[in-house]
């Protein structure tokens, strides 16, 4: 079985978590595994708290632009994607640094590296922005409803 859904979100600090209990309950439903969960909804956070804070400019209205979060489950693996339309990273696959033990921010992209098993960091062809794509092999709780067969 596949689940399959997509969020477009306004770059607000308030929609980091909506967009993490989403995922979160899906996974619950579907019976994934919660350390699995959790990896991923970590990942997904940080990845959202990118695009709230470098992924637009707000309009003269005082209005912020939108991001959109897109899931997948699909058979054993989860598909994330994040995307964006702020200056994106100016270069197709930024090289990620590891930040200092000190520093309060820049650990982000370094943290999904290390909660998912593929991870894609670029540019939005075309339009601008920024997308930040990832997944990870699934595994699942015992009698899991929607376990992949």
């Amino acid at each position: 079985m596949s689940i399959w859904w997509s969020l477009h979100l306004r770059r607000e600090a308030a929609s980091v978590p909506l967009a993490r209990r989403l995922l979160l309950g899906t996974m619950e439903t579907a019976g994934v595994d919660p350390d699995v969960s959790y990896d991923l909804s970590v990942a997904l956070s940080e990845a959202c708290a990118n695009a709230v804070e470098h992924g637009g400019d707000t309009g003269q209205d005082g209005t912020s632009e939108a991001y959109r979060v897109t899931a997948y489950l699909d058979g054993e693996k989860c598909r994330i994607e994040v995307a964006d339309s702020g200056p994106g990273f100016g270069r197709p696959s930024p090289v990620v640094r590891r930040a200092p033990s000190e520093a309060e921010h820049g650990r982000g992209l370094c943290l999904i590296q290390e909660l998912a098993d593929h991870v894609h960091i670029g540019d939005k062809p075309g339009r601008g922005g920024a997308v930040v794509s990832f997944d990870k092999i699934l595994k699942w709780k015992k009698d899991a409803p929607l376990m992949a067969v």
